[in-house]
């Protein structure tokens, strides 16, 4: 059944390492919309025993970054679809990396690069826990969706930095996210 460790063992790093999806969820302090986003392409890394991250490509919104800038609260939860049954779910506080930081030149490199990647969202875990996953169905992983990726080609540097000024500044809460606070 299920256990509560202070950080990822070897074994919980190969389970992530096999998964192709995952889920992030973060909410505002008060009220607003908790936000629960599944995620893939290979974007997530375990960068320590209680450090991970992944690569988050632009999107409609972008409601992670303006949760973990007001509170840090992150959740992530990945489920066994093929093989023994598990859920993992990892408690921490996230920050977000932006590029041109001084953090973005160590960690990126560490991450798939790919058209459309507008940030990091890295955090440090304070509780790993695992539960059984029994009543979680069996999938079969059948390839990546190129979609977002070719969506990002067409769009160009340019005008996918004019949607983030537009798209991804706030949250649908209005809450600021690390791409609207002035970095000065």
């Amino acid at each position: 059944m299920g256990k509560v460790l202070p950080a990822l063992t070897d074994g919980l790093r190969g389970f992530i390492d096999r998964q192709h999806l995952f889920f992030v969820a973060t909410a505002p302090l008060a009220g607003g919309h908790v936000n629960l986003s599944p995620k893939g392409m290979d974007s997530f890394r375990v960068l320590g025993p209680s450090t991970v991250g992944y690569a988050d490509s632009v999107g409609s919104g972008n409601e992670t970054s303006a949760h973990v800038l007001q509170n840090g609260r992150i959740t992530f939860m990945f489920c066994a679809f093929e093989g023994s049954p598990l859920i993992l779910r990892l408690y921490g506080t996230g920050r977000t990396v932006l590029p041109g930081s001084p953090e973005w030149t160590t960690l990126s490199p560490r991450f798939p690069t790919r058209p459309g990647l507008r940030q990091l969202i890295v955090a440090e875990l304070d509780r790993v826990q695992t539960s059984c996953g029994f009543g979680i169905p069996h999938f079969s992983y059948e390839g990546e969706r190129d979609e977002l990726t070719a969506w990002a080609e067409r769009k160009g540097a340019e005008a996918l930095q004019t949607y983030q000024v537009t798209k991804n500044r706030v949250s649908i809460d209005g809450l600021p996210t690390a791409l609207g606070v002035d970095p000065a």
